[in-house]
């Protein structure tokens, strides 16, 4: 047996000693807690969650009863990471970094071609290779695949089965077409991304998500559910989405509601603004500018209004009881829409973390097979 095997083969022999262990988890990046959120819906541990934004630390900590840790994860050591991970044997490493590097529009906005945040999946990698964990998953945009760090990425995970895939959210559940570059890596054998089950596919719309909800004017709140409000819109406004259908662009508009963009031809390529979504279709992927009827194809499919907050978490799969800010606050669009539109799904959290327990439930059967021949 030649060196690396060795390694790899005394590694997993070592590992498969804990494998009736609970897998306990660090989230970096964990933003207000949609994969913590699905990882513990599937039964995994989640002891903290990193992140540098302290408006993160009420939602996180109030609705996955864990503890937020205010750091920018360029300064997080290996030993505090091991520290937060205690005494658990089968450790899993989160670690979803900021995405807007490697996004098509920031690319073309950005005169520099260097972006310190790209450094964030580097420094995902350096803590990795450092406390060499169990297990690791990372979710980022579909782009990342295209630069060197994500190949740099692969190198820290040498030791490690990896399975990465780019997946469209809609197959999983989602409802909302969000496609997404999902690892997870393991060393306990051989892991793989769950395949999407195909009978959930008709629930992956908006009608299935929020049809019960209450209806809302533009302007109003629910007065059960603050998080249930929409913004105003102007008259034009008002008026561009009575003419706009389900599915439809401000090409279906009478000229006299076209904004000057539109008449230019620039404004060509921009079908998308100012549109309705679908109701027997996915959500278009919900962005940080969700709650803006001018922003996308954000428009409610029936009501004259954009998309309300609490819809968008919806689309987004966290409960409908999650808490996004203390009752004292105010509901401010910008920050929940940042807050909502930069999380992972909650159901995507759910099928990584499956994806997980299927390799251990593998490596349990293993020991079983092993400890069956030893008896014989």
């Amino acid at each position: 047996m030649n060196s690396e095997r060795q390694h790899n083969h005394d590694n997993r022999k070592t590992h498969l000693q804990h494998i009736d262990e609970q897998i306990s988890c660090v989230d970096l990046f964990c933003g207000v807690g949609g994969l913590t959120h699905g990882l513990i819906r599937e039964g995994i541990d989640v002891l903290a969650g990193v992140d540098l934004d302290p408006q993160c630390r009420f939602p996180y900590e109030h609705n996955n009863n864990t503890t937020f840790v205010k750091r920018d994860i360029r300064e997080l050591s290996s030993d505090e990471l091991i520290k937060m991970f205690g005494n658990s044997k089968l450790r899993l490493l989160a670690g979803c970094a900021p995405c807007q590097p490697f996004s098509t529009y920031s690319r073309k906005s950005r005169k520099v071609k260097h972006d310190e945040k790209w450094d964030l999946v580097s420094d995902f990698g350096r803590l990795v290779r450092d406390t060499q964990p169990e297990f690791v998953t990372m979710e980022n945009v579909p782009q990342l695949l295209h630069y060197e760090v994500f190949q740099n990425f692969l190198a820290d995970l040498k030791h490690y089965s990896i399975s990465w895939s780019v997946i469209n959210c809609a197959d999983y559940g989602v409802p909302q077409s969000r496609k997404r570059l999902v690892l997870i890596a393991s060393k306990l054998g051989k892991v793989e991304l769950l395949i999407p089950d195909r009978l959930e596919e008709n629930n992956s719309t908006v009608r299935k998500a929020i049809s019960h909800l209450s209806p809302l004017e533009a302007g109003s709140c629910d007065p059960k559910d603050r998080l249930h409000t929409a913004s105003s819109l102007s008259e034009i406004n008002l008026k561009r989405i009575r003419a706009s259908k389900p599915g439809g662009t401000w090409r279906d508009w009478d000229e006299s509601l076209l904004a000057p963009c539109h008449r230019k031809q620039s404004g060509q390529t921009y079908p998308s603004v100012y549109g309705r979504m679908k109701w027997d279709a996915p959500a278009p992927t919900i962005t940080t500018q969700c709650f803006g009827y001018g922003n996308g194809r954000f428009g409610h499919p029936e009501q004259h209004r954009a998309i309300s907050l609490r819809e968008a978490a919806i689309l987004q799969t966290f409960p409908e009881d999650y808490i996004f800010l203390p009752p004292e606050e105010p509901v401010i669009f910008d920050k929940l829409g940042r807050l909502i539109g930069n999380a992972v799904p909650v159901r995507l959290g759910e099928i990584v973390a499956r994806s997980i327990l299927q390799t251990k439930i593998r490596g349990e059967r293993s020991i079983l097979d092993m400890r069956e021949s030893t008896h014989e």
